[in-house]
């Protein structure tokens, strides 16, 4: 692979920004965002994921950021990683992805690739990107420009699992495109790489990687709904099944985050077109959907049966984000939690240090306290397990509440004996 090429990325997000790093170490690589704060922090080495350190940041020299499409014009290979989100009904909102390739189609020239990172059902690159690319340049698929599908495997806040160590799925249009996907991706990914025989099943590959946690974790929640109902401990109970060699790791709670809440609609959609309705992935998606709902009734039951008067009763929910050890506050179902407390007029606080104040208020109108009170609430929900949060201690988050008090703990971080409720 020739250094001599120039790499363009198109979106700067938890995907796009380690991608553009790794191959500024190698390659002239234009990172473009159309936020212009974004840009701002980026030339700065700031980065508001906290994904990228400084000195990451210093490593990758040939890097460079922009919110000017036509700054790409250079390239010889374009990056795609914007987000693909659902619409309110559930299907997928392509809309960013549409937008990008719209504005590429406008500066590819003959013998660019252009490769597509984003979440997607299995045949949209070909079905709904290609054409957008077509249509723009005058350029024709296959002939004058190609095409990849590189599915991303980002796990924010994951400081173990980073784009260099895990495994790369490429493909590419043709057999000659599938090899220069690959052989770029090589030069930066340690971990080595998979070449998938076709675009559609390495999109099919990336999409069920997510469907399948998000069913996994769906039993579990129903597990824990069941074992609830019986009076037994459903930790103590995955404790003891995991000492089967075969028994799979998986733990209840709350499904967020830009993946495991969003693919398993995007494989629905595409199966519904083709007259198939699956039954475990919906059944999966409408269990998870529903356990902020579920743990704010057996928190209110708890709280009946401990005499608490809960519409005078002062709440704190610990943790934002959709999962720990991060800012990311992406389709976080704490959320909804939140907002089942304050369409009953009940009193709630929300505290998480990983979030920034002024994102959680455009987001979700939730606006963090900088730190709880003492002896202030009545129930307290741990809702992330934070690292930040167990070093703090049982006894320092207990003393948040008031003399008489409940805690409950949605993710297990404090044993059984140390909670008043546990999903």
């Amino acid at each position: 692979m020739s250094k001599n090429n120039i790499i363009g990325i198109i979106g700067l997000g938890y995907v796009g920004l380690p991608l553009a790093i790794e191959f500024g170490k190698i390659y002239k690589t234009i990172g473009y965002d159309l936020k212009t704060k974004r840009i701002n922090d980026l030339k700065n080495f700031i980065d508001d994921t906290l994904e990228i350190s400084n000195q990451e940041f210093a490593l990758s020299y040939k890097s460079e950021f922009t919110n000017e499409i036509s700054e790409l014009r250079q390239c010889n290979f374009y990056i795609v990683t914007v987000p693909t989100p659902v619409t309110n009904d559930n299907k997928p909102d392509l809309l960013p992805l549409t937008k990008a390739s719209h504005e590429i189609s406008k500066i590819i020239k003959k013998d660019d690739i252009i490769i597509y990172e984003s979440t997607v059902y299995p045949g949209a690159v070909e079905e709904v990107c290609v054409p957008i690319l077509e249509n723009g340049s005058n350029l024709k698929f296959n002939k004058d420009f190609f095409c990849g599908y590189s599915p991303e495997r980002i796990n924010p806040g994951d400081k173990k699992h980073k784009l260099t160590n895990i495994i790369k799925i490429t493909s590419g249009s043709t057999p000659e495109t599938s090899k220069k996907v690959d052989a770029l991706y090589k030069s930066i990914i340690k971990a080595g790489t998979f070449v998938a025989s076709s675009i559609k099943v390495a999109e099919a590959a990336k999409v069920i990687e997510n469907t399948q946690r998000d069913v996994n974790i769906a039993l579990i929640n129903e597990f824990a709904i069941i074992f609830n109902k019986i009076g037994i401990d459903t930790e103590e109970v995955l404790k003891a099944a995991e000492t089967k060699w075969n028994f799979l790791n998986f733990k209840p709670g709350l499904v967020g985050g830009h993946c495991i809440g969003i693919d398993p609609f995007y494989l629905t959609y595409k199966s519904e077109i083709l007259g198939y309705k699956p039954k475990i992935i919906l059944s999966g998606r409408e269990i998870n959907d529903s356990m902020s709902r579920y743990i704010f009734d057996e928190v209110l039951k708890l709280m009946e049966k401990k005499n608490f008067n809960i519409k005078i009763s002062k709440i704190l929910i610990m943790g934002l984000t959709f999962k720990e050890n991060c800012p990311d506050i992406r389709n976080t179902k704490v959320s909804d939690l939140v907002n089942y407390f304050k369409d009953e007029d009940i009193y709630v606080d929300v505290f998480d240090p990983w979030v920034d104040r002024s994102k959680s208020l455009e987001e979700f109108n939730i606006d963090l306290i900088d730190k709880p009170p003492k002896k202030f609430y009545d129930l307290i929900i741990l809702a992330v397990p934070h690292q930040i949060f167990k070093e703090m201690g049982i006894k320092k988050i207990k003393e948040f509440g008031k003399e008489k008090n409940i805690f409950y703990d949605i993710k297990y971080l404090f044993s059984s004996e140390l909670a008043d409720g546990r999903l």
